[in-house]
C-alpha cells in the first residue's frame, strides 16, 4: 500500500462491529482528552478491549499484516535503514527491505504525519504492518545497540591520541560533553543499561581492547583494535571516581553516580594493574529500580515463612551464603526493608554501601584509615542497635564480634562465601569460632544461587537425553519430586539468541534446631550434617533448581551449571564427612 486509509474512524468502526459499545467509545474519547493518548491505548487502559484484540481489528480494517515482533527474524542492516531517533519518535521499525519497497511496522498506522515523514526518510515506497507498541519498544532497545557508536567513537578517540603524547589529562579533564572520551563512555553505559548488564569489564590486551558486559550472569565480549584508548578511558573513569590518577601500579577502588536513560545508576569501580595496562571492572547498581522485597525474592512460600520467623527473633545470627553475584546482598536488603520501622535501631557495616536506605545508619568500611569491619562493629555495639547487618564475615575477629553481639540481645544478619548451608556452619568453626558460640548464636542459614530464566518468546519443550533422564529419575525418587514439562530456549532476538532472559533465585534454608546446635558445640561436623539432612523441611539447592525446571521456568542445563559443583558434597555419604583437624583454620576470601 502506498498510503494508509487515513479517513477511517476506528472508534466508530469498532462500535459498528460490536467490539465496544457506544457508551464505551464516549468514555474513551472523554478520557483521551485528559490523557492525550491514542484512542487504542486509551481503550486498552480502560479495559474495554485487549491489546491483541485491538491490533487484530486495526490490521483487518487497514488490510495490512499484524506482525508478532517477538518471533520475527530481523536483519539488522534492514532495521538500521531508519535511525534510532526516528524509529522511537514515529514508533516504527523497518522489518524488511524488498526490491521495490520497505515493510515497516508501526504501532499507530493511522498517524499520517509519521507515515509521511517515514516515506520521506526512506528511499523506497512503504508497505505498512501493525505491531504492538510494548513489543516495539523492547525490540528497539535490542536492535539499536551502541556497538557501532562505540567502535566509531573509539576510532575517533584513537586518532586524537598522538603516539608520543603523554599529556592524556588534556583529553580527559575537559567537561565538554562532546569530547570523544565522554561520548564513548556515555555509549558504553547506555548500551549496558539497555541490555541490563550488571558489570562492565575493560581489559587491555597486547593487540586488542576487550569490553565485556555481564548479562544474566554470563559475560558477552566486544573486541576493538584501538588499544591506545584504554589509558584514556581508565584515566577519565578515575577522575569521575575521584581516584588517584597518577597511581597505576596499585589496585584502586572508587564509585560515582550517573544518570543513564532516566536510570539513576551507582557505579562501583575497581582497577587492577595487569601486563598491558589497567583492568577496570564496574558494577552497575540501578538505584531507580528500588529495593526488592522478600515476597518478590522468589523463595517458596513455606521457606519464606521460616525465614520471616528467623528475622523476627529478638536476637541471633542469620547467615546468607553463596558465591559472589548470587544475590546475597539483595536478599539481606529485602529483609532489612521488611524490618525497618521507627521502633528499631538498625546499623549496617558494608564494603561498599550498595543501596541507601532511609532511617538506617549505614557505615562504609575504609581499611586504608583503619576503619575495618571489626573496629566499626565494636563502635556499633555502643550505639544501642537492635539489628546489625555485617556485609561479610571475612575473618575470625569479625566473626567473633558478630557471634557475641548475636548472643547479647542483637539480631545480626551477615553473608559468608560458602557453597551450601551445611558447609557454612562448619566454616564458622573452621575459621576459629568456638563451637559453643556457633551453636548458641546461629539461628538459620540461607544458601542461594541465581539461575537464568528461559526466554518466554522462544521457550520450547525439551526432551532429556538418556543419561539426563537417569539422573532425573534418581533425584525425583530421592526427593519425591515429580519432574515433567521440561523446557528450553531456542534463542531469539529478544534474548540475544541465548535462550535466556532474566534470572531467578534458588534457595536452601537450614533452620538450626537443638540437635544441630549440640553437634556444633561438640565440633562434630558429621553429626551436624546428619542432623541437617534429616531436619524438617530441609531441601538442598538442587531440589529448588529442579522444582523451577519442572515448571518450565529454567532449563535442565542451568540446573547442571549451577548445582554440579556442589552436588557431590551435598549428597556425599555421612561417613565420608571428616571433621577439620583441631587448630586448622581456613582463610575466607
Amino acid at each position: 500500500m502506498a498510503s494508509p486509509k487515513m479517513k477511517i474512524r476506528i472508534g466508530d468502526l469498532m462500535v459498528q462491529n460490536n467490539v465496544i459499545s457506544e457508551q464505551q467509545l464516549m468514555n474513551a474519547l472523554a478520557k483521551q482528552k485528559e490523557t492525550r493518548q491514542k484512542l487504542g491505548r486509551t481503550l486498552v487502559s480502560l479495559g474495554y478491549v485487549e491489546e491483541q484484540q485491538f491490533l487484530e481489528f486495526l490490521a483487518q480494517q487497514l488490510s495490512v499484516p499484524l506482525v508478532e515482533l517477538s518471533h520475527y527474524n530481523f536483519k539488522q542492516q534492514d532495521v538500521l535503514r531508519l535511525s534510532e531517533t526516528h524509529a522511537r519518535r514515529f514508533r516504527s521499525i523497518v522489518l524488511k527491505e524488498n526490491p521495490d519497497h520497505f515493510l515497516v511496522g508501526m504501532s499507530d498506522p493511522l498517524d499520517i504525519f509519521a507515515f509521511d515523514e517515514l516515506q520521506r526518510l526512506l528511499p523506497k515506497t512503504i508497505e505498512l504492518a501493525v505491531v504492538a507498541e510494548s513489543q516495539l519498544l523492547q525490540t528497539l532497545d535490542i536492535m539499536y545497540r551502541r556497538t557501532n557508536d562505540i567502535d566509531s567513537l573509539a576510532g575517533q578517540l584513537s586518532d586524537d591520541i598522538v603516539e608520543d603524547s603523554f599529556d592524556l589529562s588534556r583529553l580527559t579533564a575537559t567537561d565538554e560533553t562532546d569530547a570523544p572520551v565522554v561520548r564513548l563512555l556515555k555509549s558504553l553505559f547506555e548500551d549496558a543499561v539497555q541490555v541490563g548488564a550488571s558489570d562492565i569489564h575493560i581489559e587491555p590486551d597486547e593487540h586488542v581492547l576487550r569490553i565485556r558486559q555481564r548479562v544474566d550472569g554470563v559475560l558477552h565480549e566486544h573486541v576493538m583494535k584501538e588499544t591506545r584508548i584504554a589509558a584514556v578511558l581508565v584515566l577519565r573513569l578515575k577522575l569521575m571516581a575521584e581516584m588517584n590518577i597518577s597511581e597505576k601500579r596499585l589496585p584502586q577502588d572508587g564509585r560515582f553516580n550517573i544518570t543513564v536513560k532516566n536510570h539513576n545508576v551507582d557505579v562501583r569501580i575497581s582497577t587492577l594493574p595487569i601486563q598491558h595496562g589497567e583492568s577496570v571492572v564496574m558494577r552497575l547498581l540501578d538505584q531507580s529500580a528500588g529495593l526488592i522485597n522478600l515476597d518478590k525474592a522468589g523463595l517458596p512460600p513455606k521457606m519464606l515463612l521460616k525465614l520471616r520467623k528467623i528475622i523476627r527473633e529478638p536476637h541471633g545470627l542469620l547467615l546468607v551464603t553463596g558465591p559472589t553475584g548470587s544475590g546475597k546482598t539483595t536478599t539481606l536488603y529485602g529483609a532489612l526493608n521488611e524490618l525497618n520501622d521507627a521502633s528499631k535501631k538498625i546499623i549496617t557495616v558494608e564494603d561498599p554501601v550498595e543501596y541507601r536506605l532511609p532511617r538506617i545508619n549505614q557505615v562504609q568500611v575504609h581499611t586504608q584509615i583503619g576503619l575495618t569491619f571489626s573496629k566499626i562493629l565494636r563502635s556499633c555495639l555502643r550505639q544501642d542497635p537492635d539489628i546489625l547487618l555485617v556485609g561479610e564475615i571475612r575473618d575470625l575477629e569479625t566473626a567473633d564480634i558478630a557471634m557475641r553481639a548475636a548472643m547479647t540481645g542483637h539480631l545480626v544478619l551477615s553473608t559468608l562465601h560458602t557453597n551450601d548451608a551445611i558447609s557454612s556452619a562448619m566454616r564458622l568453626v573452621d575459621i576459629g569460632i568456638e563451637g559453643y558460640l556457633a551453636g548458641t548464636a546461629l539461628r538459620g542459614i540461607l544458601a542461594q544461587r541465581l539461575v537464568r530464566r528461559i526466554c518466554e518468546n522462544c521457550k520450547e519443550p525439551y526432551f532429556p537425553k538418556v543419561q539426563e533422564q537417569v539422573w532425573l529419575d534418581i533425584k525425583g525418587e530421592e526427593f519425591d519430586l515429580p519432574i515433567a514439562d521440561l523446557k528450553h530456549g531456542e534463542g531469539c532476538t529478544y534474548c540475544n539468541n541465548t535462550g535466556y532472559k532474566g534470572r531467578i533465585g534458588i534457595f536452601e534454608l537450614l533452620e538450626i534446631n537443638d540437635e544441630m546446635a549440640d553437634a556444633l558445640r561438640r565440633n562434630d561436623n558429621a553429626a551436624f550434617a546428619r542432623a541437617a539432612k534429616k531436619s524438617e523441611g530441609y531441601q538442598p539447592l538442587v531440589v529448588s533448581a529442579l522444582a523451577l525446571a519442572s515448571k518450565g521456568i529454567t532449563s535442565l542445563d542451568e540446573v547442571f551449571r549451577v548445582t554440579e559443583q556442589m552436588d557431590e558434597s551435598v549428597f556425599m555419604e555421612d561417613d565420608t564427612i571428616e571433621s577439620t583437624p583441631p587448630g586448622h583454620h581456613l582463610e575466607l576470601e
